[in-house]
């Protein structure tokens, strides 16, 4: 990784084993209604800047619109089961209803022509504002009048209104849609209640894609209103309390002094013929003069170690604390999974590890089996080991290969409950690498980052491009809210 110190902070692992994995999730106490005389000037900055009694605030509600999806791959509760059942039904109920109209002696069109009606509608809402020709189209050939009296008559062309509707769908679909909609419904052609249901289906979908596609369009003038609305409250705060940036100038001290003194050599760093460590462009270049971004930077990696017991977090980072917390916890999983993954390696090689398939299997298991790794470390990696030998066994075996020696089996599943201990020199030195990647994440992007990973990394590129790219948009939005005040600091500092 070229261009990056590596200076990242040592971690002491035993601190982390002690508190739990995963963040508690922030509510409102009693103390929360009491006046701001009662907190330290962190809480107030917290609560100030919420306007909304929670740590997310304008900046939660952006992510919210980041995250909107209306695919999502959740998993459903018996509630939404329930709802969804009815809805089904009645969807069915009213479906057959339709069939039952067009199939009479003579065809009853009431329902069609509610759906023409509400098709129609649907169709308008979609186009933009320069499809001035294609609203005419859609005027003219749905115009109700006119189709309520062919209705009377008995000669509305409900067959031609449909295939006329799926070629006006061809032309606003998207290219995902387009073939979605061939595949599930021009195969119905003939069968009129099946064409027009499937209609409809995508009809819902094209409001989905244009709920998306504006939420998209409108986020940058929400991030900016969000970052505008976060520095004017911070601002009001710092006027009437002019300490209000300790805690964040002590924060950035430290950050200057862990850039400008050399990290203490460590004991358990392995050699060269035991794991191919950093490569010389990632070597430690003190004499590079300091930066700004270079400090902070080193600032956000130290908040992944952040004692919960210190009480003097950055004030410009509070409302941001527990999405840190989520990051440093799965930053620590990530680190016990690759340590996993490159013991485990070590003894079959790319016979196993070269199909992506077994490493996703590996770490299913090794990552249901750590859920509960802070309170019992030794026990699950001596589930971990047994499971992980045992699917090595397993799958060698199935592709006609010897097994594994019993020395070598021996071997392995010491290794891998070894790694339950704090000082294990491949979980130190993959902790280390994960937090260099997320360094030169912050310096050089994730992508570029993603293309020079550090030895022993690879198995895990998706989760790291993951983390990366969630670290470096926390980040990114702090700076863009807290900036200015980051610089007149950083100005008597460096």
């Amino acid at each position: 990784m070229p261009d990056v110190e590596e200076n990242v902070p040592q971690k002491d692992l035993g601190d982390r084993e002690s508190r739990p994995c995963k963040p508690p999730t922030p509510g409102r106490s009693q103390e929360d209604e009491s006046s701001q005389e009662d907190h330290p000037p962190g809480h107030q900055v917290s609560s100030t800047l919420s306007g909304r009694g929670g740590e997310k605030g304008e900046i939660g509600r952006v992510k919210v619109c980041e995250r909107v999806g209306w695919e999502k791959n959740e998993r459903p509760s018996s509630s939404m089961l329930l709802e969804s059942k009815v809805k089904e039904t009645m969807h069915s109920t009213f479906w057959d209803h339709l069939k039952e109209q067009l199939s009479a002696t003579p065809p009853d069109f009431t329902c069609a022509l509610e759906l023409l009606k509400e098709i129609k509608e649907i169709l308008l809402s979609l186009l933009l504002p320069r499809q001035i020709r294609l609203r005419s189209e859609i005027e003219e050939t749905l115009n109700m009048d006119l189709r309520k009296q062919e209705a009377e008559r008995g000669t509305l062309d409900v067959p031609h209104l449909s295939k006329w509707s799926s070629h006006i769908l061809g032309i606003l679909l998207s290219q995902f849609r387009t073939t979605f909609l061939k595949r599930h419904f021009f195969h119905n052609i003939n069968i009129l209640f099946h064409y027009d249901r499937g209609i409809f289906k995508v009809l819902g979908l094209m409001e989905m894609d244009m709920v998306n596609y504006t939420i998209q369009s409108l986020q940058p003038r929400l991030q900016e209103h969000s970052i505008q609305y976060e520095r004017a409250k911070f601002q009001e705060l710092l006027n009437k309390q002019p300490s209000l940036l300790d805690h964040t100038t002590k924060w950035l001290t430290q950050a200057v002094a862990d850039l400008t003194t050399p990290p203490p050599a460590s004991p358990d760093t392995p050699d060269s013929s035991s794991v191919d460590y950093l490569a010389p462009n990632e070597a430690v270049n003190n004499a590079a003069p300091l930066s700004p971004s270079m400090v902070l930077s080193q600032g956000f990696l130290n908040l992944l170690l952040w004692d919960p017991e210190n009480e003097e977090f950055p004030e410009t980072l509070l409302m941001d604390r527990t999405w840190l917390q989520e990051l440093e916890s799965q930053l620590y999983q990530l680190t016990i999974v690759a340590s996993v993954l490159l013991v485990a390696s070590s003894f079959s090689g790319n016979v196993l590890f070269g199909s992506p398939q077994f490493v996703d299997k590996v770490k299913r298991v090794t990552k249901a089996l750590t859920e509960e790794f802070n309170s019992r470390p030794e026990e699950v990696m001596l589930t971990v080991s047994e499971q992980v030998s045992q699917e090595i066994h397993e799958s060698l075996k199935n592709m006609g290969l010897a097994a594994l020696s019993s020395d070598n089996t021996a071997s392995l599943i010491g290794q891998l409950q070894n790694i339950a201990k704090k000082e294990n020199c491949v979980r130190s030195v993959i902790d280390q690498r994960i937090r260099l990647f997320l360094k030169c994440c912050l310096v050089l992007g994730v992508q570029r980052s993603l293309s020079d990973l550090p030895g022993g990394l690879a198995l895990i590129e998706a989760e790291l491009a993951e983390l990366g790219q969630k670290f470096v948009s926390l980040t990114h939005h702090n700076q863009q809210v807290f900036g200015p005040y980051y610089t007149e600091i950083l100005k008597t500092l460096i």
